[in-house]
């Protein structure tokens, strides 16, 4: 228990840091815009570069990982088109409910899997970020669009172009063509790999709207509800299904728990959806998962 506190209170220390100098206006508005494009589109990709391109990808748990994940967001997406043909939910609104149930924070994951499981973890968080950051974004931009009609470009636009993807794959590519990181690249790569998660965090914190909490209380509680507590458990159950040894059946459910992440308010203005009512969710999902994480993690260790 102490362990867990250690862990996790230093990082939403980062996040209500950011919240704080943001309204400090310090050190400027266009600080943070910067911050998360360098962050993007450099840090944190290099992290999961050279997370990827070292690791063990013979691991006989993938495969069933994989299977776990396709099963735990299959499931979701099934849950929520059921819920819009009982409510009747336009695109706007389904949109934003459908990511704030799907999409999680990955700076706030990753930080979480290092802070407890060190670099072993690190390793199979970027292998689970491999698998459900291209159908995370599939599955946010069809429900965005849904009464537009999706075409095959809209759907696999934001992935062909998104950083974070591309480095799964560019690192997975040098794994297998086993050159590794040779001539200090290593170095280079963790230098920026450190800096990527705290300033994410910071980044996270300046992101959040606390004046969009005041609307749609009954529909920002059972989405948070949810997310922070439903996710888990369904993760959990798939976990105990295909027996997934306890690392990989704990990074699952971690994934799984993580508030919504930051970027789906841009996809949201960007695509006409409920925007007010994304902000809302990821502020709320951020606040409350300061308490949330700590029990679900408690609970699976």
């Amino acid at each position: 228990m102490t362990i867990l506190i250690y862990s996790l209170w230093p990082l939403f220390a980062l996040i209500l840091g950011g919240l704080a100098l943001r309204r400090w206006n310090f050190p400027g508005e266009a600080f943070w815009p910067a911050a998360e494009r360098l962050n993007y589109f450099i840090l944190f990709p290099a992290l999961l570069f050279s997370s990827l391109a070292t690791a063990p990808l013979d691991n006989p748990a993938l495969p069933r990982l994989a299977l776990a994940v396709l099963l735990a967001l299959g499931g979701a997406w099934l849950g929520l088109l059921l819920v819009r043909r009982l409510r009747g939910w336009p695109a706007a609104r389904f949109g934003a409910f459908s990511q704030g149930i799907l999409r999680f924070n990955t700076y706030l994951g990753l930080a979480v899997v290092g802070s407890l499981h060190g670099q072993t973890g690190l390793v199979l968080a970027a292998l689970l970020l491999a698998l459900m950051v291209p159908a995370v974004n599939v599955l946010s931009v069809w429900s965005l669009t849904a009464e537009q009609g999706v075409s095959v470009r809209s759907l696999l636009w934001p992935i062909v172009k998104n950083p974070l993807i591309l480095a799964c794959l560019a690192g997975i590519l040098v794994n297998l063509a086993g050159i590794g990181l040779p001539g200090g690249s290593d170095r280079l790569l963790g230098l920026l790999a450190a800096a990527s998660l705290p300033l994410g965090l910071l980044c996270v914190g300046a992101a959040l709207r606390p004046q969009e909490l005041a609307g749609e209380k009954t529909a920002l509680l059972c989405n948070c509800g949810l997310r922070l507590l439903g996710m888990p458990l369904l993760a959990l159950a798939v976990a105990r299904l295909l027996q997934l040894p306890a690392l990989e059946s704990t990074v699952l459910v971690l994934f799984f728990a993580l508030p919504t992440a930051p970027t789906a308010y841009v996809l949201t203005r960007q695509l006409g959806g409920d925007s007010q009512l994304m902000a809302g969710l990821i502020t709320l999902q951020t606040l409350l998962s300061g308490l949330s994480l700590f029990v679900v993690l408690a609970l699976l260790r």
